[in-house]
């Protein structure tokens, strides 16, 4: 069993940043998948970023250049952080972990982006 635990968000204006970060306990491995995905009010949950085995990254095309994930395997965390944001980057993030074949979520943390 992990636990997912999402922190750092909150409002922003166009062109701002924030930093995300996400605690799993009690403890993943670099074989393991990290990913944050948002879901924004009507639509469906996406994936915004991954790290897979081996680090390998992957981003969604509207968010490449901006955001950037990385994991520290000696704090069990994971973060995105994200720069130039855009209104429609509004949305619930939540966190993403899978280890030994079994998905974990954590509760969402919400972003908000707006002048």
């Amino acid at each position: 069993q992990v636990h997912v635990a999402e922190s750092g968000g909150g409002s922003v204006q166009p062109g701002g940043s924030l930093r995300l970060s996400c605690v799993a306990s009690p403890v993943f491995f670099s074989r393991d998948t990290t990913a944050w995905y948002r879901q924004a009010p009507g639509e469906s949950r996406e994936l915004v970023a991954q790290i897979m085995s081996g680090g390998v990254t992957n981003y969604a095309d509207s968010v490449k250049g901006r955001f950037t994930i990385s994991r520290d395997l000696a704090k069990n965390t994971v973060s995105l952080q994200m720069d130039s944001l855009k209104p429609e980057d509004t949305a619930t993030y939540y966190c993403f972990v899978k280890q030994w074949g079994l998905s974990y979520w954590g509760q969402g943390t919400q972003v908000t982006v707006s002048s």
